[in-house]
């Protein structure tokens, strides 16, 4: 009976998702911005992300423009531009088998190549991301880089939607790299 018990305990474990824990998860991004004058390092922040691994590996994490600090420059914004900020700008879809997690004991890492997928303004976009996923807790993984990382610059000023809201900023042009940093933690509830 003790072992039906265990083994039923252990089953639902396996099979259960794994979430991030939106106030410890997010992505810092530094712009440089390019002009007339000397370069300047601007820096950025997406917070509060809200995704999950199913039972089946697929990871969403799904992005809105209220998530970054960016309108916070911008100060009181009328309704309009709210709920629009809260719209889902774009999905990022991956796979990750949670087996691997559940599989990690307190303290181990394991790093992952994820292929990360975005489809926006018409164009689909797969990019490898390696990740470094480490067990704090029973029902924690932080998730971090494995090496370092950087977005190329001139693929995000050639996107319409990113060269909009970076001209709005005051960007008109940046540099090549814009390193970013991950800092995320699963939890399996």
């Amino acid at each position: 009976m003790w072992l039906a018990v265990a083994s039923l305990f252990w089953g639902a474990v396996a099979q259960a998702d794994w979430q991030l824990e939106p106030s410890r998860s997010q992505v810092q991004a530094t712009i440089t911005q390019l002009g007339a004058g000397a370069p300047e390092a601007h820096h950025y922040q997406l917070r509060d992300l809200q995704g999950e691994i199913g039972p089946d590996g697929a990871l969403r994490l799904p992005l809105r423009l209220s998530q970054t600090d960016i309108l916070d420059q911008f100060g009181t914004l009328p309704t309009w531009v709210s709920l629009l900020a809260n719209t889902t700008l774009v999905t990022l879809t991956a796979q990750m088998p949670p087996a691997r997690l559940d599989a990690l004991d307190v303290g181990e890492s394991l790093v992952e190549t994820l292929t990360f997928r975005v489809q926006m303004d018409g164009v689909n976009q797969q990019e490898p991301v390696p990740l470094r996923f480490t067990r704090e807790g029973l029902n924690e993984v932080r998730v971090t880089h494995a090496e370092p990382m950087a977005l190329d610059g001139r693929t995000l000023m050639a996107n319409s939607t990113v060269r909009t809201l970076l001209n709005m900023l005051g960007f008109q042009e940046i540099g090549d790299e814009v390193p970013v940093t991950l800092n995320a933690l699963l939890i399996n509830r």
